[in-house]
């Protein structure tokens, strides 16, 4: 596997065997720029080199399938779906579109015919795509972004010192961070808050409720230390206000018997309403007080919100959606020449 993308130091391997990992070869065709999309910032690498050194890179290593990551995005996606051999595979990974990005998708909707198998991580996903794009990328198969079990399964739980909740993720508005805090406050039995990550909100947000000596303002951890503070905690909460396709790390919480409790917001209700924890509306403080408060204090409902959650996730394991994507891929290679894939 030839994984395609911006980062810093570009150069392509001239071998198969150069700059592999874990079994993959990393081709890195430019640096990205921070670009504010979805109520986020994402790299993006649309120079003019960085698509040459895609074409390059392709015409290389010679795949038998392109499987693209948002594909209309200016840079390696786009220029490996315009430029790149088919097959060719897109998922689809955003939720939610402004009229920007739906011009730009309606713009380049004809390159959408050179898709062969569309994929997108949640149904919200789909239906952007297809809003933004049309119909002619046909059927949009849902194929998650899985989790890793096995590693989880590994991780020895953080010590915690008592009732404790968890947060991660970006501290930017859409993450909802600032609901939490509030929500916290309303809090009856004292637990205490990790508050994983950083952004553009940390500063002003530490300095509102840092005297707060209950919250732990732990900043960037590394994946073992946000898997085993996981474990660890009592609840994990994800309060975020909208612009989220897939909830992975409400997915790692289940799998280690961590309950959760979010917002009824498109990405994460899929996930949770047949699963373990808590749905709320966005926004609602007393609502997540009130949520996480009986998680903490109900030791019975939390033993059977952490078993329905550890057997919901073995449901998204990484072995699962990697076996249908190589499914997916051997199909492809034995359609006559580039023809469509239900996928």
């Amino acid at each position: 596997m030839v994984v395609v993308a911006p980062a810093e130091g570009a150069g392509i391997p001239e071998g198969l065997d150069a700059a592999a990992l874990d079994g993959a070869i990393f081709a890195k065709v430019g640096t990205g720029i921070p670009v504010s999309v979805n109520g986020s910032r994402a790299p993006v690498s649309p120079w003019p080199t960085t698509i040459a050194r895609t074409r390059t890179a392709l015409r290389r290593f010679a795949p038998e399938v392109v499987h693209v990551h948002e594909p209309f995005v200016p840079g390696p996606s786009l220029a490996a779906l315009t430029l790149g051999p088919r097959p060719i595979v897109a998922t689809f990974h955003r939720s939610g579109a402004d009229v920007a990005y739906r011009a730009f998708g309606h713009i380049l909707s004809p390159c959408s015919r050179r898709v062969d198998a569309a994929i997108a991580v949640s149904e919200d996903a789909a239906e952007t795509a297809r809003a933004c794009i049309g119909q002619q990328l046909g059927l949009i198969a849902i194929i998650p972004n899985g989790v890793e079990l096995g590693r989880l399964a590994s991780i020895e739980p953080w010590p915690a010192s008592g009732p404790t909740v968890a947060f991660v993720g970006r501290h930017e508005p859409r993450k909802g961070l600032r609901v939490l805090l509030e929500a916290f406050e309303l809090l009856q039995d004292s637990p205490r808050l990790w508050v994983m990550g950083e952004g553009p909100e940390t500063e002003r947000l530490r300095n509102q409720y840092g005297a707060n000596k209950r919250i732990e303002w732990l900043g960037r951890v590394s994946d073992d230390e946000r898997a085993a503070r996981l474990a660890g905690a009592d609840v994990l909460v994800a309060p975020s206000l909208g612009g989220e396709s897939f909830g992975v790390v409400l997915l790692e919480a289940m799998a280690q018997g961590t309950p959760v409790v979010s917002t009824a917001e498109l990405g994460t209700r899929s996930i949770l309403v047949p699963a373990s924890g808590a749905l709320v509306v966005p926004e609602d403080r007393a609502a997540f007080a009130a949520a996480v408060e009986r998680i903490l204090t109900e030791p019975q409902l939390r033993e059977e919100l952490a078993q329905r959650g550890r057997a919901y996730a073995r449901t998204w394991s990484s072995a699962v959606m990697a076996r249908r994507l190589t499914e997916l891929y051997a199909a492809l290679r034995a359609a006559p020449g580039a023809a469509r894939v239900a996928a």
